[in-house]
């Protein structure tokens, strides 16, 4: 699947009126992102286990809230499979612990990795392999029983982690808006200890997301439209002028098909060039935040309810669906369900105050919606 193909839009009518009412209403989050808050209530879903047999791309599907108003919001959600789904996120500076659900198939169980340092990624290569990153150059490690700190060499936020295997992984961050500050940072995991990468060239800007299709084919992307692309064991710079600001996440589907998104851009490589999506840019109604990508179909999220899926060559537009507010991280399982996870992330810090995190979930089936105590 590529650009190539003719996309259609079926954002549906009877929601227009919403799109109305939430789009106008979006502010800046100067960290990384770009957020809307809505204040209509969601509603949890279902209690009744994941069906392995379930066909999570038939007809019926929709979008549902699984977990909401969590103390913290959540930054990111992924997993090793449908029955093992990691969500990570924290409280953004309102000094409450950071935040790790982990659901089995049938509960969800809150994990306590202990500080109060926000996870804003999470990924792995299995489940007893998964590494979490976040605030103040914080890493953390899963090894499928406990939880170990790990040094990073660096104060500034890790913002986003990728691992091709247990002994080679890579994270990067920065320092948004502050060009003097620590930026362009990427490390890498060698299966000893992680260990700075020098690009290039510097550039002063943050570094959001890294993912790969696979060790040797790897994507960064960064404020003021950054994309690299390393190669083998080289570096260079791509999709340069084609990105109009700060690109906060990239995932693909495999080397001949990459998704970058960020404020209203929709990026897509074909593994060689770098072009804008074609899509309705009345769909774009608020600011993207979130992308995945699994056999071909792409989930993309992000303020106020947005929420687009690219199915069979069509851009499906689910803004106005519960849930309402804003969501940062997405995730295309196997089973061919879509999972985001969001909060009031860009309010400003309020000593104690709760984030209201929440995830959401499109598919047929429905996943408990209770934290097992």
């Amino acid at each position: 699947m590529n650009e190539r193909r003719r996309f259609a839009s079926k954002a549906r009518l009877e929601r227009s009126a919403l799109v109305l009412a939430i789009g106008t209403a979006c502010s800046a989050f100067g960290m990384a992102l770009v957020a809307c808050d809505a204040d209509s209530p969601s509603t949890p879903g279902g209690d009744a286990g994941v069906e392995a047999t379930t066909p999570e791309i038939e007809a019926g599907a929709e979008w549902r809230p699984v977990l909401d108003d969590l103390d913290g919001a959540l930054l990111s959600v992924w997993g090793t499979s449908e029955r093992d789904v990691w969500a990570v996120g924290g409280a953004l500076g309102n000094g409450l612990d950071a935040l790790v659900l982990r659901f089995d198939g049938t509960v969800w169980r809150r994990l306590a990795p202990g500080k109060t340092e926000t996870f804003w990624w999470v990924h792995g290569t299995s489940p007893s392999d998964v590494w979490l990153v976040g605030e103040k150059g914080r890493i953390t490690h899963w090894d499928g029983a406990a939880f170990t700190e790990v040094a990073s060499g660096t104060g500034a936020t890790l913002y986003g982690v990728w691992a091709a295997a247990p002994d080679d992984a890579w994270a990067v961050g920065g320092t948004p808006d502050q060009p003097s500050a620590a930026n362009d940072v990427v490390l890498h995991w060698d299966g000893t200890s992680w260990k700075p990468e020098v690009l290039p060239e510097t550039k002063g800007v943050a570094l959001f997301k890294v993912w790969g299709s696979s060790a040797s084919d790897l994507y960064i992307v960064g404020e003021a439209g950054t994309v690299w692309h390393r190669s083998g064991d080289a570096w260079k710079r791509e999709a340069e002028g084609v990105a109009t600001g700060r690109l906060t996440t990239v995932a693909g589907c495999g080397p001949s098909e990459v998704y970058a998104v960020g404020g209203r851009d929709l990026l897509v490589s074909n593994g060689t060039e770098w072009k804008r999506a074609e899509i309705d840019p009345l769909l774009l109604v608020n600011e993207l935040n979130g992308v995945s990508c699994n056999g071909g179909r792409v989930v993309v999220v992000g303020g106020g309810s947005l929420k687009l899926r690219l199915v069979s060559g069509a851009w499906e537009s689910d803004f106005g669906s519960e849930p309402y507010t804003d969501l940062h991280g997405a995730w295309a399982d196997p089973s061919g369900a879509f999972w985001g996870a969001g909060g009031q992330f860009a309010a400003s810090a309020r000593p104690g105050a709760k984030r209201q995190g929440v995830i959401a979930r499109h598919g047929v089936s429905t996943v408990p919606s209770v934290i097992a105590p």
